[in-house]
């Protein structure tokens, strides 16, 4: 085994793997790509940071974000497939209702976010089923609690990764043909020295209507930690008062209508002050407004699907406005600078639930909701925050082909009834451009696209032969990860990566000549659209109608 050269020190790694491909991180993307390599016959180390795969799904805690077609055969089976394994895991083993049972769209906690609002724990099971068999099989090897150390690389090529387990401190050479760096911020490309953006890129630079005149590498979206909570009458369940409350309940940003601890936000289309309490009338009020009631918007698990002996009740999934975190940003500084908005995501997060519980104004005029239970056990914690961080933004590659706002939002296509179309398309998605608060003080930006195609170039980094982007870090701007980064639109990059490995392996080409060589692209394209049943173009009656424009406006 060659040694490994580490910043000028010789060090053999204790195991090494080798395989097709190698993927590092187990989100969304990274789970379909290493399961549908894997399932064209590709050997694939799959290397996870923690213990769930899953990210935003799971780990993250976040029910998916999903467009009004989500339910017809006009997404990825393999996605389809990982919704209805979430479904049947409640059929199988919860005493559902006769008629939650036999709801074909089971929606298990009827949350209006999605029409599957789901817990985190169940997510993360169904996606072990899945890829159990390939487990089995000696397809793939999935590594957890490991995370990227170093890259070797050789040339325009990356050799192998080296990962370290975080529990014993145990090195790992995970060597591969192919790469892909589906971490949720985009890890490998520094490591491997590959060139990237992160922030907001200027207006001069993409051309695009909403991004600013100037670029801010620190410009970067809240990121939020979340939280799963069960309502128990008569119950007293107060957390402690964490340490930086009071910083929480006076702090004002610009563009906020008063301190985030209140039942005030913004409405991000027309930025105007709005008010939603948790509880728009009675706790389990079946007439509640599901318009303005925060309990209702990502509710994961509802009383109501169960029979009457459920000795639980509904289960909310806390990832609200005002546990939006800008303060700081997790790329471009030091370790000890992102460790601090990371405590000041969860710090924001524990003194909005100690406020709930203590201090806000309830639907019946008292004060404060003791009432309100942090479930860890549906998030896989101790404390029932999620395992992570939920992430909207990466670093992203400098690709072959970048996405901007010029391609997909509605604005700046006024003279276009749909979005650009790509000739070398390896999926669809569709999703309002969506950013968030950011680290630099701006407000939300949330503007109209097109349903809209993934184009193999996005996918593809400038000056490295064997790298794939699988998440959230492939080649749009700050403007359009606002609508790339959603759970199925994730799941469909990661799709693409997988088959691509698996394809190139098979035909002896690099992913530039499938990118770059017309018939082999064809050839490509015909694997995931025949073999894989994945669609790479909207019909066009999706693709030109503006009727879905006003319909599709759901809370993020």
């Amino acid at each position: 085994m060659p040694t490994w050269t580490k910043k000028g020190i010789q060090t053999m790694p204790e195991r090494h793997y080798a395989a097709n491909l190698v993927v590092i991180g187990g989100g969304l993307g990274g789970v379909a790509a290493a399961l549908t390599a894997a399932r064209l016959g590709s050997t694939v180390v799959l290397a996870e940071r923690g213990d769930w795969l899953g990210g935003q799904l799971t780990t993250q805690a976040v029910p998916p974000d999903e467009h009004k077609w989500i339910e017809t055969h006009q997404i990825s089976p393999s996605y389809s497939e990982l919704r209805n394994r979430i479904r049947d895991h409640y059929r199988r083993n919860y005493p559902l209702t006769d008629a939650a049972k036999n709801t074909i769209n089971l929606n298990p906690g009827e949350g209006f976010v999605s029409g599957l609002c789901h817990e985190p724990r169940v997510g993360a099971l169904a996606i072990l089923e899945m890829v159990s068999p390939l487990i089995a099989s000696g397809l793939l090897k999935v590594l957890t609690h490991v995370e990227p150390l170093a890259v070797e690389r050789e040339g325009s090529r990356l050799v192998a990764v080296l990962v370290r387990d975080s529990r014993d401190g145990r090195e790992t050479r995970l060597e591969g043909r192919f790469v892909a760096d589906a971490t949720e911020l985009g890890d490998l490309l520094p490591l491997a020295d590959v060139p990237f953006v992160m922030g907001a890129e200027s207006a001069d630079e993409t051309g695009e209507r909403h991004a600013p005149a100037v670029a801010d590498p620190l410009d970067q979206q809240a990121v939020t930690w979340c939280a799963a909570l069960e309502y128990r009458a008569g119950e007293d369940h107060t957390i402690d008062r964490p340490a930086g409350y009071d910083h929480w309940k006076t702090s004002v940003a610009p563009f906020w209508p008063g301190p985030q601890l209140s039942w005030d936000d913004v409405e991000p289309i027309t930025l105007g002050r709005r008010t939603r309490p948790i509880f728009a009338g009675g706790p389990h009020d079946a007439e509640t407004s599901r318009d303005h009631d925060l309990w209702h918007y990502r509710r994961i698990l509802a009383r109501a699907t169960m029979r009457p002996s459920w000795p639980s009740g509904d289960v909310t999934l806390m990832n609200w406005p005002q546990a939006d975190y800008w303060e700081k940003p997790l790329l471009g500084v030091g370790d000890a600078a992102r460790q601090s908005a990371l405590d000041g995501a969860r710090e924001l997060t524990l003194s909005f639930i100690h406020w709930m519980q203590t201090e806000a104004p309830r639907s019946d005029g008292g004060t404060g909701y003791p009432e309100l239970l942090l479930r860890g056990d549906v998030t896989g914690t101790g404390d029932g925050l999620a395992k992570e961080v939920y992430v909207r933004e990466s670093r992203r590659i400098r690709a072959l082909f970048t996405i901007t706002e010029g391609h997909i939002g509605r604005h700046m296509r006024e003279d276009d009834r749909s979005a650009a179309q790509f000739s070398d398309s390896v999926g669809v998605g569709y999703y309002r451009i969506d950013l968030h608060p950011s680290t630099s003080g701006r407000t939300y930006i949330d503007i109209d696209c097109h349903p809209f195609q993934i184009p193999l170039g996005a996918l593809l980094p400038q000056g490295v032969d064997n790298l794939l982007a699988a998440n959230k870090n492939i080649g749009t701007t700050h403007i359009t990860n606002g609508a790339y980064r959603l759970h199925p639109v994730e799941w469909s990059i990661g799709e693409a990566v997988g088959a691509l490995a698996a394809f190139c392996a098979e035909e002896r080409v690099s992913p530039e000549q499938v990118y770059r060589t017309e018939g082999v692209l064809r050839d490509f394209q015909a694997l995931l659209n025949g073999r894989l049943g994945i669609m790479l173009a909207w019909p066009d009656e999706i693709r030109t109608s503006d009727r879905h424009l006003a319909s599709i406006r759901v809370a993020r």
